[in-house]
């Protein structure tokens, strides 16, 4: 619950509004909605099918893994290429910044753990260079 001051600096004043967040908490009611009416769809409005993701090969012991928590933005390479020492592979968002996962050695693609948009967390797989 918000609650409005009137506090005087060096003899200007200000009209603030505080939340009270220690105490007792207020029962918060939800408001009632009416249920909605079931939409009836003709056949022809049926849904899209959801779409299908990308296979995602099954992670080896070498494996590169995050460095740490985030979403894969971009997957920048395929597997079968050939990519060469710190080589950007994919754009990973932590903290609301872009850091890009690059190859820790030079070699073939060989495994593609994770998908576009998919959460990962620190030391979870992400890619095999073989």
């Amino acid at each position: 619950m918000l609650r409005k001051f009137k506090i005087a600096i060096d003899g200007k004043e200000y009209l603030v509004e505080m939340e009270e967040i220690g105490g007792m908490p207020q029962p918060v009611q939800a408001p009632v909605a009416a249920a909605p009416a079931a939409p009836v769809a003709a056949p022809a409005e049926q849904a899209a099918p959801a779409p299908v993701a990308a296979p995602v090969s099954a992670a080896s012991g070498d494996a590169m893994t995050s460095p740490m928590p985030g979403t894969i933005l971009r997957v920048l390479v395929n597997i079968g290429d050939e990519v060469k020492e710190n080589q950007p592979l994919m754009i990973l968002e932590a903290m609301k910044m872009e850091n890009e996962v690059v190859a820790n050695h030079a070699g073939k693609v060989a495994g593609i753990h994770v998908n576009q948009g998919q959460v990962v967390n620190a030391g979870d797989a992400l890619i095999t260079i073989a």
